[in-house]
């Protein structure tokens, strides 16, 4: 039988097995509701107070900061809709104000910045260059003197390109509008600290980090008052209502426990591989192939790409050929083709990407848990399937 090779770790991750051991107790022996003033109920209160300052720790900020949410959409959320959807501005009806965010954020960003736009706030939507980077003076120029947020996400999921945070948080503060970033992609890859970016906010979302699907976090700064999303009992101190989700934010706080054990070390290995698979498609597509977002230093790709993520353009085929074509490989692509069009991506179309070469895009990513053999195998039935594909042209 043939393995299966996952490259589609930033559609989502395994659950770790120590997330799942860690988990496992509270969804049979202590599954009491911490709200509960009997013992079934109090006796997880300090385990709660335990994943919390994991999640604290693998974000440098302190535990106060942390709000648990069931992922990395309700967290995007939380902070566009509470900063715009305020009470003082919402009594007069329609609002008002200014949000900035990138022309290639996930929907879980787009969406909420449409809705409001419906609603009278005004949204600027800036572009980045070929690396998919955006520069920083560009939302500067943007920012006007009602702007009350920015929000561009550490990461990005296709290409891998990683914004100037810090830069942009700078900038931000400069003109005293808030930071935002969705680090959904970004953590459990790269090193993210909250006092090195400086941001207000920032989404962890658990089933990009071998923790599981339906739970993630929201950093807010200390200090910073952000209207609730989620209104009821008194949960979260007042910031989000839902009974506490025990097993999953314990299983979160694992995850975040264990991915501060040597992340160098797991990074290079990743990038590594990652180097790897690309060398062998390269080999294999007699060097047709070409990469998004890729720098040519290597070192200053290390620096500005995440490590585990490879888009590659397939000439002569569509990524949904090339995959229906290799079922024993998971991977994504990157445009859809329909009645002879090309739909793109947000991302491929920002970096300027030819539609005609958008439709061969395929990204692979890696995780903690691919093997070397993944790997190969993976870019062994590729390679053949887009021969296979391609043998009538040739």
């Amino acid at each position: 039988m043939t393995e299966v090779a996952y490259l589609d770790n930033n559609a989502t991750t395994p659950i770790a097995p120590v997330v799942y051991e860690a988990m496992l107790p509270f969804l049979t022996e202590y599954f009491g509701n911490p709200s509960s003033s009997h013992i079934k109920g109090t006796q997880l209160g300090d385990v709660i107070d335990t994943a919390r300052g994991h999640v604290a720790s693998f974000l440098g900020a302190a535990p106060h900061e942390i709000t648990f949410t069931s992922g990395g959409s309700e967290s995007n959320n939380h902070v566009l809709k509470g900063i715009f959807l305020d009470r003082q501005l919402g009594r007069a009806g329609l609002l008002s104000g200014h949000l900035i965010i990138s022309e290639f954020e996930h929907p879980a960003i787009q969406q909420p910045a449409a809705y409001l736009e419906d609603l009278g706030v005004r949204v600027t939507r800036v572009g980045c260059n070929a690396k998919g980077v955006i520069d920083p003076s560009v939302i500067e120029q943007a920012m006007c003197d009602d702007t009350r947020l920015v929000s561009i996400m550490h990461a990005n999921n296709e290409i891998g390109a990683i914004q100037p945070i810090r830069e942009i948080a700078d900038l931000c503060h400069h003109h005293e509008v808030l930071c935002h970033s969705d680090a959904a992609q970004s953590l459990g890859k790269i090193d993210v600290d909250v006092n090195e970016l400086q941001v207000d906010f920032l989404t962890l979302a658990g089933h990009k980090l071998y923790a599981p699907k339906g739970v993630g976090a929201l950093f807010i700064r200390n200090g910073i008052k952000l209207e609730s999303l989620i209104h009821g009992a008194n949960h979260e101190n007042g910031v989000r209502a839902g009974t506490e989700n025990t097993p999953y934010w314990i299983g979160l706080g694992a995850a975040c426990e264990m991915l501060m054990v040597n992340p160098r070390g797991h990074q290079n290995t990743i990038a590594e591989m990652r180097d790897d698979l690309l060398s062998l498609l390269t080999l294999g597509t007699h060097g047709t192939i070409s990469v998004n977002g890729q720098y040519d230093d290597p070192s200053e790709d290390r620096m500005k790409r995440l490590p585990n993520t490879l888009s590659v353009n397939f000439p002569g085929v569509t990524g949904e050929q090339l995959l229906a074509a290799t079922p024993h490989v998971c991977a994504s692509t990157g445009a859809a083709c329909h009645s002879g069009q090309t739909k793109m991506s947000d991302t491929l179309r920002a970096i300027g990407l030819p539609a005609n070469v958008a439709q061969g895009t395929v990204r692979l990513s890696l995780g903690w848990f691919t093997t070397p053999a993944e790997v190969l195998a993976g870019a062994t039935e590729l390679i053949k399937s887009w021969k296979n594909l391609t043998a009538t042209e040739r």
